[in-house]
């Protein structure tokens, strides 16, 4: 079944870019032709001349970046976007969010969904929607949202997974803490579920692990790639009777999304590290994922700096959240993907432990492992742990809280009004994810 990518702003149309190409070349290194079968299946489509097509539509209001990322995809030479797979616009959303869902998004309806329904004819069997966007600016944040809101109404029944970007935390736009908090109240009505990346986390994640000196967007959009594939590339599931699963968003949104306050996931792979570490690097099941349990319950996104002092409360202790204690982590759900040599040996019995998550559902129901013998990105072993905890939950406070002290001073709401957007609009986004950090909190 076919996964259909729709790339969003300059953000979505970059990421996209690196993940189609991580893909790609996964899939043509892959030991197994069975693999790299069902992942060109996946994300790309043959056309007539034998050329490979990602299956993925790029929606910009300027053409800048989806010119870019088209000959890009051109110039590797391996694979390439459709030439009429993309849309765009010479003037852009302005960083507004309003200007992009209550503007651009309606103007241009019928040709944004007549190129997604062209892109969905070419799938044999449609597994779901992956929007890739960014929350901090117009396009990205506003169009974004305006199109998964078609993809809900003209797909019913169809999975979507939101892929988010979320800002550096010092500021990349001054309102992108307006745009982030009605991206996120808007995509909580119309996800399935909802994957984020923190840029601040994958930039530590390149200065320290990958010791990249002069950091670009190019090099967090290919760590972002990197672990995005590492979830979505195939793998056996317990449910797919030793194939590879034909079903990956909706088994992951079955896995991890089993309650509609619940949505927000996160996600960590271990081991990253530069390509010339890897070749005098070794690494153990056991080893590996001593140190992911405990990024797990630290809430620490990368091998360095594990806290090792942070340990489940006792049965007894109860609950308090870790935005109170600011240490212990709980868990909604987890879904360990692990991948290479020795797969099956691995022992995963400590991510069932009853105190990692919250008491009212049961460990088994709660974790979920996924596997394949197949090493994924030149990695002989490597494991990525996609979380519903309540690891966003203090970046998530710190946004709304941000916002909310603009808006009570009134900073910006007429950029937004204008637009129509009304400050009553803004109230019920406040109201709406009120509710998703008091939910966290009490796991």
């Amino acid at each position: 079944m076919s996964v259909v990518t729709v790339q969003l702003g300059q953000c979505g149309n970059q990421v996209g870019q690196q993940l189609c190409d991580v893909m790609w070349s996964d899939a043509q290194h892959a030991e197994g032709k069975t693999y790299s079968s069902v992942s060109c299946e996946r994300f790309f489509r043959r056309t007539s001349q034998g050329d490979f097509e990602a299956r993925a539509v790029l929606i910009d209001m300027e053409h800048k970046v989806i010119k870019h990322s088209m000959n890009k995809a051109e110039k590797c030479g391996r694979w390439r976007y459709g030439e009429t797979s993309h849309f765009s616009q010479k003037q852009g959303s302005g960083n507004n969010w309003a200007n992009g869902y209550c503007v651009h998004g309606p103007r241009h309806r019928d040709a944004l969904e007549e190129l997604v329904r062209r892109e969905v004819e070419h799938c044999d069997m449609l597994a779901g929607f992956l929007p890739v966007m960014s929350v901090a600016g117009g396009t990205g944040s506003g169009v974004g949202t305006f199109v998964t809101q078609c993809l809900r109404d003209a797909y019913p029944s169809s999975f979507v997974l939101n892929h988010l970007t979320w800002p550096y935390g010092t500021g990349e736009v001054i309102v992108q803490n307006y745009n982030s908090v009605l991206t996120l109240a808007h995509l909580y009505q119309l996800s399935d579920a909802i994957l984020v990346h923190e840029n601040d986390t994958v930039h530590r994640i390149c200065s320290q692990l990958l010791k990249i000196k002069q950091i670009s967007f190019n090099d967090i959009n290919r760590v972002i790639a990197h672990q995005l594939g590492g979830v979505l590339q195939p793998t056996l599931t317990p449910d797919s009777c030793g194939t590879y699963s034909r079903h990956p968003v909706g088994d992951l949104v079955s896995a991890l999304a089993c309650h509609p306050e619940y949505k927000l996931l996160s996600v960590c792979t271990i081991p990253q590290m530069s390509s010339s570490s890897m070749a005098f690097s070794t690494f153990s099941w056991p080893a590996l994922l001593k140190h992911l349990r405990q990024m797990l319950i630290s809430n620490t996104k990368m091998e360095e700096g594990i806290d090792w002092q942070v340990r489940p409360p006792p049965a007894s202790a109860g609950r308090t959240g870790s935005l109170a204690t600011g240490s212990f982590n709980t868990s909604l759900a987890n879904l360990l993907i692990l991948r290479g040599k020795d797969v099956y040996s691995a022992e995963t019995g400590a991510f069932e432990d009853s105190a990692i998550y919250t008491s009212w559902l049961p460990p088994e129901e709660a974790f979920s492992l996924w596997k394949s013998p197949v090493p994924f990105n030149k990695y002989e072993k490597s494991a990525t742990l996609v979380s519903n905890s309540q690891a966003l939950l203090r970046p998530l406070d710190d946004m709304v809280r941000k916002a909310w002290n603009m808006f009570a001073s009134r900073a910006y709401i007429h950029q937004y009004d204008k637009f129509g957007i009304s400050e009553e609009d803004f109230l019920d986004s406040f109201t709406s994810l009120e509710q998703v950090i008091a939910s966290y909190s009490q796991l």
